[in-house]
């Protein structure tokens, strides 16, 4: 019986840069107000949000990709063609198939890359950042280009008042390379698919389609039912998460959560006794909630300003729709 050889990948992965694109047009609470009955003290003490980016139409979920992987990949110092795999997570590509991504690796420049798309939600940044560990380790790519990117203004429903303040546009992406050491810890992730309803598309497409409803999909939310979710089920994942990579709270110097919504960030950093040390990303403020794009964003923003450095130790969780999520320790680039 003959024996397959074992993969040759590298020790050990860890993200190599980071990149950000926000669209130009900036959106205040005022722009919402427009359309629901509420106030901006309300939208700002419920989540947060100040202003949030959308989207133009040349602003595709494609271009912000390619616009965010330009300046990762140059923050590595590598180069495009280096890249041997793509992976894009959102839920906003309209086109069922093919993959965005295969576009995305074609534009940038890449040696014919794997190429594919994930739908995972506000946690699909983790998930893609964990399969690209996995795909160095096990040798089948050197570098891997992650990215989050939504347009989730084209799912907004503006006249619901649970959701029409809460959703922005962005792509976030990061390189992911071979380390001599670790440097992206275990990931504790999941999912809860007894809870699907809890955030979800209002109608299928199919529904649209045979004019069964006049009111294009929309993403609607139990606005209480996810705080109590996120707040109470998410902590414990997180601390499960520096358990696993064998960090204390007191040694993390930043966390990074999926930015979809100031309170729960705030409970969040109160249960797990953060100490005041801990730099918390706070880019909800004025991103509002991008889904899989939010943590690389606010990593990428943390990173800019200074709030954050290279080699330090931060937390990210990402969780959303499905109900799912995913959590992991990583050394900051």
């Amino acid at each position: 019986m003959a024996k397959i050889k074992p993969s040759k990948g590298a020790p050990y992965a860890r993200i190599l840069g980071v990149g950000g694109y926000r669209p130009t047009r900036v959106v205040p609470n005022e722009v919402i107000l427009e359309t629901i009955d509420s106030s901006d003290e309300w939208i700002r003490s419920r989540s947060g949000i100040e202003t949030r980016h959308w989207a133009n139409d040349e602003e595709t979920v494609a271009a912000m990709s390619i616009e965010a992987s330009g300046k990762a990949i140059a923050d590595a110092g590598i180069s495009a063609e280096q890249i041997g795999g793509v992976i894009v997570s959102t839920v906003s590509h309209f086109k069922q198939t093919p993959a965005v991504a295969t576009e995305i690796a074609d534009k940038l420049g890449t040696a014919k890359a794997a190429a594919f798309d994930i739908s995972a939600g506000c946690a699909g940044f983790g998930y893609g950042l964990t399969l690209a560990k996995g795909m160095i380790v096990e040798g089948s790519a050197e570098y891997v280009l992650v990215i989050g990117v939504e347009r989730l203004s084209d799912l907004t429903d503006l006249e619901d008042r649970a959701t029409a303040f809460l959703f922005g546009d962005g792509a976030g992406a990061v390189v992911v390379g071979p380390a001599k050491e670790p440097a992206i810890g275990p990931t504790v992730w999941g999912s809860e698919g007894d809870k699907s309803e809890t955030i979800k598309q209002t109608v299928p497409w199919t529904d649209y389609r045979s004019g069964e409803v006049a009111k294009f999909p929309a993403i609607t939310q139990e606005g209480q039912a996810v705080f109590r979710w996120a707040v109470f089920e998410m902590a414990k994942v997180a601390k499960e998460a520096l358990d696993a990579a064998g960090i204390s709270a007191e040694e993390l110097d930043v966390f990074i959560p999926h930015q979809a919504n100031e309170r729960i960030i705030d409970s969040m950093v109160k249960t797990l006794k953060l100490p005041e040390s801990v730099t918390v990303a706070r880019d909800v403020r004025t991103t509002g909630n991008t889904s899989a794009a939010s943590i690389p964003l606010a990593m990428e923003r943390l990173l800019a300003t200074g709030e954050a450095k290279s080699g330090d130790t931060a937390l990210v969780i990402g969780f959303g729709a499905g109900l799912v999520y995913a959590a992991t320790v990583v050394t900051l680039p």
